[in-house]
């Protein structure tokens, strides 16, 4: 892939925190070509995500996209001249605020504040801040220089224009931004996931099937249709009479289906381990660095036929 033909809307950016997120934030800014400057309060982690990202680019990318990279001992020094900041620190409130009250007293006045957060409420990190007008969810899939879906959710005192901005910035960055009318504990990505692996772990429990065998269905089988819509777009091809003629067919066996899904599965240190066993069979303990090299280029792969052969009008 070649850096992105269409200017980013915001060329310089901060990224605060480079772990597993931040470092693919770094990835998804530079390929856009945003001047990125980086910033992590632990030094071996900066490193970290410079090591990956070396790994990661492509050899003919590697150089133009690497000078776009500024490294920052001081937050201060990250965030000067920057017309957005993506914080991707730990998933602790008090941590979050404390790093908001940070950034909102050394980020430039009309910088946005963006985080990373996958479950907290903006209105509560930025409450008490003059700036929380700036602050706003940008929640992205993991790894977002992969996969495109940011949510983004403002706070109760985030302006419109903030919203617009951030929507327009993230577009011109080639991700996906889906907005939130309102909170929600752990946004709708989350939300659907946790649906899903809840009854995953309750069939693995109940003995109905085995880790394998519930892997199948979703691999080989309803993943497939979700890599090119999602479960109303699914329904609305199910039938010749699309979603209306789908859903009166077949609502009472999904109510049905529903009514009999029960409580909440353990999810115990035991659990955690028989469904390692199974992770790890099917795996056959091959690296983890090397399955996810191999998932992020079938993504790739992926994206790149829908954008090939895009959906009907």
């Amino acid at each position: 892939m070649t850096l992105n033909a269409k200017r980013p809307s915001i060329p310089v950016v901060a990224v605060v925190g480079t772990g597993v997120i931040g470092r693919s934030w770094v990835q998804v800014f530079i390929r856009a070509g945003c001047q990125t400057r980086i910033y992590d309060e632990n030094p071996e982690q900066i490193e970290k995500a410079l090591t990956w990202l070396d790994q990661d680019l492509e050899a003919e990318q590697a150089d133009t996209r690497r000078s776009l990279v500024s490294v920052h001992t001081s937050l201060s020094d990250a965030l000067k001249g920057a017309g957005y900041v993506q914080e991707s620190g730990p998933e602790q409130m008090e941590v979050k605020k404390a790093i908001y009250a940070r950034l909102d007293e050394a980020a430039d006045p009309n910088a946005i504040l963006g985080s990373s957060t996958s479950a907290y409420d903006m209105s509560e990190i930025a409450s008490g801040l003059s700036g929380a007008r700036r602050c706003i969810v940008a929640h992205p899939v993991n790894p977002p220089h992969v996969i495109p879906v940011v949510e983004i959710l403002p706070g109760a005192e985030t302006d419109p224009e903030v919203v617009a901005q951030t929507i327009e910035f993230m577009t011109s960055v080639g991700q996906t931004p889906v907005l939130l009318n309102r909170y929600v504990p752990a946004f709708l990505l989350n939300r659907m996931q946790a649906a899903v692996i809840r009854e995953a772990i309750s069939l693995v429990e109940s003995g109905v099937a085995d880790v394998d065998a519930v892997d199948a269905v979703i691999r080989d089988g309803l993943g497939l249709r979700w890599a090119l819509m999602g479960p109303f777009a699914v329904a609305d091809t199910n039938a010749d009479g699309g979603i209306r003629e789908y859903f009166t067919r077949y609502g009472q066996a999904y109510k049905d289906c529903m009514d009999q899904l029960g409580p909440t599965p353990s999810f115990d240190a035991e659990m955690i381990e028989r469904l390692g066993r199974g992770t790890d069979a099917m795996s056959g303990n091959a690296p983890h660095s090397e399955t996810r090299r191999w998932r992020d280029r079938l993504i790739r792969k992926i994206r790149d036929l829908k954008a090939a052969d895009p959906r009907p009008d």
